[in-house]
């Protein structure tokens, strides 16, 4: 077991004394990077790059060698679950993700079951493959999608803007919708777990359109999913916690209930503020965010201005890991990212003293 050089990201993650506040980027291996987009053409496509162990490794270690980065991310995609479901997943030029199999009858949602881990296996082939590359550098991070935003793809069978189909299903039929939910937290939790086993040091639930729910069905369609897989995570390997962070981008309004949830900690994006936030949850769990990622488009006076008054929003004491409210638009000017993260590390410490 390699000895973790860095161990800040983990640290501030379970709320223990950290130097200063580590930052990592939701998307932070992606195509703002001019060697990531080398990379995903020498390997043929998104999901080829995925498939690829030796590839997905070297993406994943890109933004490590341009940023000092305090945690790297598996270079993968939510969908991976759905489509070893069967569901077909495919790719569409500047359409994004679509399923050729969604589930969208009774039928459908009757054959659906757990995926055998085995269709999964170059996942966790990437993670293993990925800690070996770290070597001790920075921990790693697994992530999935959430039972709901999972199952939003399903039923709309790719992305969706107004969630037309899902919506009907969740207020006509809901027991089929709950069934779609059930298996997708029993494969999410398998599909952590194994992460976790293979070398994941902390994972990540990205609950991506939960904030599309009215109050009553957030609580009752992704919460209570969420928290079913939190109870079934392991949380300790390699004699050490595994920390837990649940993401529900739009989701500032929840944050009490998703205290609640088991996490150990909350993302955020850049609609709460983080004073309030802190305020909200208590010591319950550490909070992970909220630049919003256009804020990199702005001059580099004004990107230390922004990470000033954010960090100044959560204050003194651990409990914080600097992330954006979301993934790094593709558009953005690697420099600026660079100027986001040393400005992190300069001006957190004077909260850490």
């Amino acid at each position: 077991m390699t000895v973790l050089q860095n161990d800040t990201f983990l640290r501030a993650l379970l709320r223990q004394p950290v130097e200063y506040t580590p930052i990592w980027m939701m998307r932070q291996a992606g195509r703002y990077l001019p060697e990531y987009r080398a990379t995903r053409a020498q390997a043929g496509g998104f999901l080829d790059l995925c498939k690829n162990t030796e590839l997905a490794t070297e993406v994943t270690i890109q933004p490590l060698e341009r940023f000092d980065l305090d945690a790297a991310i598996l270079f993968s995609d939510i969908l991976t679950v759905p489509d070893a479901m069967g569901l077909g997943l495919y790719f569409e030029t500047g359409e994004g993700p679509k399923f050729q199999n969604p589930i969208q009858n009774e039928q459908a949602v009757s054959q659906l079951r757990v995926p055998d881990m085995a269709n999964l296996r170059y996942v966790f082939d990437a993670v293993a493959s990925i800690r070996k590359a770290l070597n001790g550098r920075v921990p790693l991070i697994g992530f999935s999608g959430s039972p709901f935003t999972l199952a939003c793809y399903m039923v709309e069978g790719g992305g969706s803007k107004e969630f037309r189909t899902i919506k009907s299903m969740m207020y006509s039929r809901p027991d089929l919708l709950h069934k779609i939910l059930d298996v997708n937290a029993q494969a999410v939790t398998a599909y952590l777990n194994e992460q976790i086993a293979h070398g994941a040091q902390a994972v990540q639930i990205f609950d991506t359109w939960g904030g599309v729910l009215s109050h009553t069905a957030f609580r009752e369609f992704s919460l209570q999913y969420m928290k079913q897989i939190v109870s079934g995570l392991k949380r300790e390997n390699e004699g050490r916690q595994v920390p837990v962070i649940v993401f529900t981008k739009g989701g500032g309004q929840w944050l009490e209930h998703l205290a609640d949830c088991g996490a150990d900690a909350l993302g955020l994006d850049w609609t709460t503020d983080l004073a309030q936030a802190r305020a909200r949850v208590g010591n319950k769990v550490a909070l992970q965010g909220n630049f919003d990622p256009f804020a990199l488009f702005g001059s580099p006076e004004n990107i230390r201005t922004e990470v000033s008054r954010i960090l100044g929003e959560f204050g003194h004491g651990t409990g914080h890991v600097f992330n954006l409210g979301h993934g790094i638009n593709q558009h953005t000017d690697p420099e600026h990212a660079k100027i986001l993260v040393d400005a992190v590390h300069e001006l957190s410490r004077q909260y850490h003293q």
